[in-house]
């Protein structure tokens, strides 16, 4: 499964174009069916979004039938808070690395979080009695 979007470039070889490479890269990542997949890995996913330095979600959303238990404006100032935390964790990579995901359980739901390129965060939550650890198997493979 690849959730890459494909740019092909030509090659040159004595001056002459001989065939067209395909360069797959991280910047064009399609965050659109990222999510969808990421909603089919389990049905206690409650939601798969991507959101911009704004904190607003561009891709994805919540699973049908779900409700949402924070208001958009929550929702926004709740993912500018992951987006800082990140910038945190970020700043601390030369030390201890770069960090692959961040979880936080609370009595309700779980909520992961995934950097992703170009100062995007990848927000998934699931039900409480999901298997987290699954899902987050399933989702470092996609998104590296």
């Amino acid at each position: 499964m690849s959730y890459f979007k494909v740019r092909i470039l030509p090659a040159l070889h004595n001056k002459t174009l001989i065939r067209y490479f395909l360069i797959l890269y991280n910047t064009n990542m399609d965050f659109d069916k990222l999510c969808k997949d990421i909603l089919g890995l389990d049905s206690k996913v409650r939601f798969a979004g991507v959101c911009d330095d704004s904190g607003g979600i561009k891709y994805g959303g919540q699973r049908e039938g779900i409700t949402n238990l924070l208001s958009p404006d929550e929702t926004r100032r709740s993912n500018l808070q992951a987006m800082a935390r990140w910038a945190l964790r970020s700043s601390l990579s030369s030390k201890i690395g770069k960090g692959k995901y961040a979880m936080s359980e609370y009595q309700k739901i779980k909520r992961i979080t995934f950097p992703l390129e170009q100062n995007h965060l990848l927000l998934v939550t699931t039900e409480v009695d999901a298997d987290h650890n699954k899902i987050i198997k399933d989702v470092l493979t996609m998104v590296r």
